[in-house]
């Protein structure tokens, strides 16, 4: 083992303590003690994060396998941009469940799941090379799993096992990539710029892999055609699963397709290639259609879920550019949707939760019984429309730039078009919602007095969630700048 070995604890710590649950008798001791290992474990585990972050970039090879496979940690500044990201969305999702949960069986079960997944998410920020981020994407699906089926209704099993098959098909194709780049590269830990021997780089047999290994890591970030898992798991997956599943682990799929792109082929080997235009329109394409999906989906969970679909392929657009403003565009829509769909999944559970409502025609009226949920859903909601100076007008400003400055002019403006249309979308099966729950209209009874807000574990996250959300949006300069530095490192 070489290297700096602290870099292995803020990955093991939430281990630790998913195995320490599992061993609690809650029965004899009850729900606290979970409860508080489980809100300080990623509180302590930010400081240590911030504390390895402080010091010098460093890696650590942990096992040898052979003198190719190997696992390895390292951090950069991706690194540090991702487990941060994880860390202040999972503190918050942590706090919102202890009132959400209270109510649920298998509890233990599910605080353990939690735990564990946070270190194997981790893993993936801090993986070195391919075969690291490999193991550590295989064992997150697996420890995801029970969080989905958590239920254990028909629905939900069925949803698991959809999930499952639908992350292993990717995976399978990812490992294919990989066993290509380990046999073929000149090295087999992440470089910027990539570590293909550059004798097959123009091989379309290096293209056809690629295409593959995308499609793999698009399973897992809801790209068509491997998508159908997400609007089947988030309706039955209790609301901070589904906040974690949309805000967090479909961002494994887009922190792979990133590290196999620009740390593995190199932009240069995908730019002006037919994949690069076949990689563009299989995102656009999602984008279209998942809006088209929410827009008609009438359960308001699936319709998150949809809409999932559609967000996350923003940012394989904006990656698939392989621009400097397109890859801003693109990590700057990975940090606001990880954090909008967390208020928005959070507050369609509070809603689940507390008012037994789970369609949309259900809500009208239900922004006075619940104001601070409608308010937080509202501006999250607008966030993700696009509207300015809410973060998500950020994203899409840079990624229309990348669109119209794309070598491919026909193929930018229709990218940059499809935004646009994939936009009205949002507004259209977003608006509505909170339209009608603040402004129910004159057929509502205006003389119930019922509240249906939840207590403070559920509504503080969602109001420090929201205030982060108009704060990026507002100053946004300190996120440009360092997405602007990854992109000149790497491009």
């Amino acid at each position: 083992m070489k290297g700096n070995i602290l870099l292995l604890v803020p990955i093991i710590f939430p281990i630790i303590i998913g195995l320490v649950i599992k061993e609690h008798d809650i029965r004899k001791y009850g729900i606290r003690k979970i409860h508080r290992l489980t809100a300080s474990m990623p509180i302590i585990n930010m400081f240590i994060l911030i504390g390895l972050f402080m010091m010098e970039n460093h890696s650590l090879g942990v096992i040898g396998l052979n003198n190719i496979l190997s696992i390895r940690l390292y951090t950069d500044e991706i690194t540090k941009f991702f487990t941060i990201l994880t860390t202040f969305i999972w503190i918050l999702v942590t706090f919102y469940s202890f009132e959400y949960m209270s109510d649920e069986k298998n509890v233990k079960s599910f605080y353990m799941f939690l735990s564990i997944s946070y270190g194997l998410v981790l893993g993936l920020g801090f993986a070195g090379n391919m075969f690291t981020y490999y193991l550590f994407y295989e064992f997150m699906t697996l420890f995801t799993f029970p969080l989905v089926i958590h239920s254990k209704t028909k629905d939900s099993m069925k949803a698991g096992i959809k999930y499952l098959a639908y992350s292993f098909s990717g995976a399978a194709l990812v490992l294919i990539g990989i066993i290509f780049t380990y046999y073929h590269g000149v090295d087999t830990e992440f470089r910027s710029g990539g570590i293909l021997n550059p004798d097959i780089i123009n091989n379309n047999i290096t293209l056809i892999i690629y295409l593959l290994t995308f499609i793999g890591f698009g399973s897992k970030a809801g790209m068509y055609p491997l998508h159908a898992w997400l609007p089947n798991a988030h309706p039955v997956a209790p609301a901070p699963a589904s906040g974690i599943l949309s805000g967090i682990i479909t961002k494994a799929g887009v922190l792979g397709i990133i590290r196999f792109t620009f740390y593995v082929y190199g932009a240069n080997t995908i730019r002006g290639s037919w994949v690069q235009t076949t990689i563009l329109i299989l995102s656009i394409f999602t984008i279209f259609m998942g809006s088209m999906l929410a827009f008609r989906t009438k359960e308001l969970k699936k319709r998150l879920a949809f809409s999932s679909v559609s967000q996350v392929s923003y940012i394989l657009f904006g990656i698939a550019l392989l621009s400097r403003e397109g890859f801003i565009g693109a990590l700057s829509h990975m940090t606001f949707h990880a954090i909008l769909k967390n208020i928005l999944f959070l507050g369609a559970g509070a809603i689940i939760y507390k008012a037994d409502k789970y369609y949309t025609h259900e809500l009208k009226g239900i922004g006075k019984q619940m104001p601070i949920t409608m308010w937080t859903f509202t501006i999250a909601s607008l966030a993700l429309i696009g509207i300015p100076p809410l973060s998500g007008f950020i994203s899409k400003w840079y990624l229309g730039l990348g669109g119209l400055g794309f070598t491919n002019y026909t193929l930018g403006v229709v990218g940059v078009v499809t935004l646009i249309v994939s936009a009205l979308l949002t507004g259209g099966y977003l608006i509505p919602i909170f339209v009608d729950a603040f402004f129910p209209g004159q057929d509502y009874n205006y003389n119930i007095r019922i509240s249906y807000e939840p207590t403070k574990f559920m509504t503080i996250p969602l109001i420090i969630l929201t205030v982060v959300v108009v704060l990026l949006g507002i100053f946004p300069n300190f996120l440009i700048v360092l997405f602007n530095n990854i992109a000149l490192s790497i491009l």
